[in-house]
């Protein structure tokens, strides 16, 4: 069976835990329509990112 060869220390414990925060994404309105998106994705409303069309939107007719 392992076991620790010293003590873990308060700060090395709170390093390793650093990571375990949990965060709300991140959201940015889109200039032109208002609509969120997530940073560096493309906005699937329109398709476009980084102020170019990538995706062909279907139209529901």
């Amino acid at each position: 069976m392992a076991v620790p060869k010293s003590k873990i220390t308060k700060s090395r414990r709170g390093m390793r835990r650093s990571h375990d925060a949990i965060e709300n994404d991140a959201y940015v309105e889109n200039k032109d329509t208002g609509e969120l998106h997530r940073p560096h994705h493309i906005d699937l409303k329109t398709g476009m990112y980084n102020g170019k069309q990538i995706l062909k939107i279907k139209t529901k007719n």
